[in-house]
């Protein structure tokens, strides 16, 4: 079980996690990609692939990795912990904790295991149990299906006040980084309101950066 960490231990400051829209023709989003990368510190990118034969999936993913590896950020995919070795990806995010237990020793211990889709305490302290290297909390589901951003903060409270696993806080929209960042998270993860924004994808990323500071605790 992940370890309880002491009080007085200091978190990193958190940084951000970009979740890429479905993406089929890398060639073309390798370019907007990079721009946005340029735009703000990131220290992971989840790669969203459209579903396709695996050589295919594997091309995609080796060019893009070529895009976001040189930054430094992480390349890890949505799925296809199958193919993340294969393609040169550094991990795989598994959603659901079937998911993730099925995946998870095929990925550890050279590549990154996170795992979402958590729904109870209990799912999130397995997944820690079982080697998770992050757990997230807040991403949308299918139908649309969302806890209350008040539901989402108190579990990324507990979680960083007891375990010294990441965790990463997926942010709806733009208003709620700051706020997951406050409430503890390691890494506040943004997507669709990057992609969507009117100012494009690199101002929108940048603006988000910026909500990233923590106050320091009063004395």
């Amino acid at each position: 079980m992940a370890k309880p960490q002491p009080a007085e231990a200091q978190r990193p400051a958190p940084r951000l996690y970009l979740a890429t829209p479905a993406v089929e023709d890398a060639a073309a989003f390798g370019d907007v990609l990079r721009a946005t990368l340029a735009a703000a510190d990131v220290a992971a990118v989840l790669l969203r692939l459209r579903p396709a034969g695996e050589r295919d999936l594997i091309n995609r993913v080796k060019a893009l990795a070529d895009v976001v590896q040189p930054t430094g950020a992480a390349l890890v995919l949505d799925g296809f912990a199958e193919i993340a070795a294969k393609a040169g990806a550094d991990g795989a995010h598994l959603t659901g904790i079937e998911q993730f237990t099925a995946a998870v020793d095929s990925l550890k211990p050279a590549r990154i295991a996170g795992c979402g889709g958590l729904h109870t305490r209990h799912d999130a302290m397995l997944a820690a149990e079982r080697g998770a290297d992050y757990v997230m909390f807040g991403e949308t589901e299918a139908g649309g299906r969302r806890p209350s951003f008040e539901s989402i903060a108190e579990r990324i409270e507990w979680w960083a006040a007891l375990f010294q696993i990441p965790c990463v806080g997926y942010a709806a929209g733009l208003h709620e980084v700051g706020a997951l960042a406050a409430a503890g998270a390691d890494f506040v993860a943004v997507g669709d309101d990057i992609w969507n924004d009117p100012r494009g994808p690199a101002a929108a990323l940048a603006a988000a950066a910026g909500q990233l500071a923590v106050p320091e605790p009063a004395a």
